[in-house]
């Protein structure tokens, strides 16, 4: 009975993931459907556009060689209106002329016959009819302007869809997510000469395999890059996994997508957790600060003041010397006193918070930074059972290390009441790396990778990062995957530094 009951809850599990996934096509079809009819018409759009810049250009052309005709028509007309003008005066004047010829042929008396000969003589010398010039000044000839557009017509014949680009193709094995950071390597299928550059796109996911329609971040882009691969840098890598997908472009036009890839960027994401904090801690999700006044009093002093806090990863200050606190600071402090006086997760001097998340299996990273003044310090991990009055490291269920600037400085690694002295500079950043099925707790400088310290041990109860501060504030960093340079120290680290067994009995 029980095996059937097992073996239809598989089916019943199969058959679901089956349905999620033909529904996830589904919504696909529909997307890509809708994409379809949006895209047909914007590019039909631009169709007419371009068709009616062409159309605007030819009829530019037109009107303008038309203006040449009219122009040419119109100097010509002048100049034979001219020549027909002047023509016209002539033969007026040579007829009356003639006329008059004609009729001093009839005069009898000599002396008057030999006068009006004479006239005639000067009239004719200077008569128009013999100066003008009897061939016309222009042709009727307008072959210059004729126009021979079966080259142009073979063109616009020729017009057709530009060629697209092809679609690149993702190599999945030779991207590389490591140290909060993807490189996304792509190829051409085939050799293309007119690709002018490509565009990425990404976006965070927690569903494995191809990106989903619905309830789904927006895809990130990154523009004109010009080689075939790129490096996403600086992440935060609080989803499980990132989509890809990189398409070409030539000077007009993009290419298709690449098939989607999907790619495991998990890390480590907590939050400090308020409820399990002391009174004398301002908690915020990233932040912690230590509170002299255990919140009583604070909400009328920070009323009004300034916000100077800015960035992701602010410190926040020691009320007694800065009284500027950022907006989430303000919103913590303005928290009713019953609120926070219910709160007694830690008392005493255990000014601990833990985080909101249990490591119970694998390796992880998280990294503290420290206010510059701040008096005392601890970072490392705990038990869930970490009693209300318990300091980390100072017992058995807790390991840490330790930063005092109180009249002089030390730096110590502490497990169970017991200290191990660090002959080294404290860092501005601390890294912890946790391995829980290695039995591993190391600390680091940050910046520089350096070794600080190794708890070996073997951890029977899920872990809860802890954070002890007095005087002073803390800032947290999570969804940091294990820095590429701490996985190569762990693989050489065997057994060099102390594990908690070595640590001596100080006297607190």
């Amino acid at each position: 009975m029980e095996a059937q009951k097992e073996a239809l809850q598989r089916i019943i599990s199969t058959l679901a993931n089956k349905n999620d996934e033909i529904q996830n096509f589904i919504d696909t079809l529909n997307h890509t459907l809708k994409g379809v009819q949006a895209n047909s018409s914007n590019v039909i759009a631009e169709l007419d556009e371009e068709f009616d810049g062409l159309y605007s250009i030819l009829d530019e052309m037109k009107e303008s060689m038309t203006n040449s005709i009219k122009q040419e028509q119109a100097h010509k007309s002048q100049e034979l209106q001219n020549q027909l003008s002047q023509c016209s005066n002539a033969l007026e004047n040579s007829e009356e002329l003639l006329e008059f010829a004609a009729r001093s042929l009839d005069i009898k008396d000599p002396e008057e016959f030999s006068k009006a000969a004479r006239q005639i003589k000067d009239r004719v010398t200077m008569a128009s009819a013999f100066r003008i010039s009897l061939k016309p000044k222009v042709s009727d000839n307008m072959t210059h302007l004729m126009v021979d557009f079966s080259q142009e017509r073979q063109m616009l014949q020729a017009l057709k869809f530009l060629p697209v680009p092809k679609a690149p193709e993702i190599d999945p094995v030779e991207c590389l997510v490591a140290d909060n950071a993807v490189t996304i390597v792509w190829r051409m299928p085939e050799e293309d000469n007119k690709i002018d550059h490509f565009v990425l796109e990404y976006r965070k996911t927690n569903f494995d395999g191809l990106p989903r329609v619905k309830d789904e971040t927006c895809w990130e882009l990154i523009d004109y890059i010009k080689g075939t691969e790129y490096t996403l840098s600086g992440l935060k890598f609080d989803s499980k996994y990132m989509n890809f997908r990189v398409r070409a472009c030539n000077k007009a036009v993009a290419g298709e997508y690449s098939d989607p890839v999907t790619l495991e960027t998990k890390a480590l994401v907590f939050n400090l957790d308020n409820t399990s904090s002391h009174l004398n801690l301002k908690v915020e999700d990233s932040y912690v600060e230590w509170d002299p006044t255990g919140g009583k009093g604070q909400e009328n002093k920070i009323k009004g003041k300034e916000n100077k806090g800015s960035g992701q990863i602010t410190v926040l200050k020691n009320n007694t010397r800065s009284g500027t606190p950022s907006p989430k600071r303000t919103s913590v402090s303005s928290r009713s006193p019953l609120i926070r006086g219910s709160r007694d997760r830690f008392t005493g001097e255990s000014y601990t918070v833990l985080g909101d998340t249990a490591i119970e299996s694998g390796q992880h990273y998280w990294e503290v930074r420290a206010q510059k003044d701040c008096k005392s310090y601890s970072v490392g991990v705990a038990y869930k059972n970490l009693g209300k009055f318990d300091q980390l490291g100072k017992t058995n269920t807790s390991w840490c290390i330790h930063v005092n600037n109180w009249l002089q400085t030390t730096f110590a690694a502490k497990h169970n009441n017991k200290a191990k002295a660090l002959d080294m500079t404290v860092p501005d950043r601390i890294g912890v790396y946790c391995d829980f099925d290695g039995g591993q707790l190391s600390f680091y400088n940050a910046s520089s990778k350096q070794l600080l310290y190794t708890f070996k041990t073997k951890f029977t109860q899920p872990l809860l990062p802890g954070f002890m501060v007095w005087c002073g504030g803390l800032a947290l960093t999570t969804g940091l995957q294990v820095p590429s340079a701490v996985k190569m120290l762990q693989k050489s680290e065997n057994g060099l530094s102390g594990s908690a067994s070595s640590l001596t009995n100080v006297t607190q």
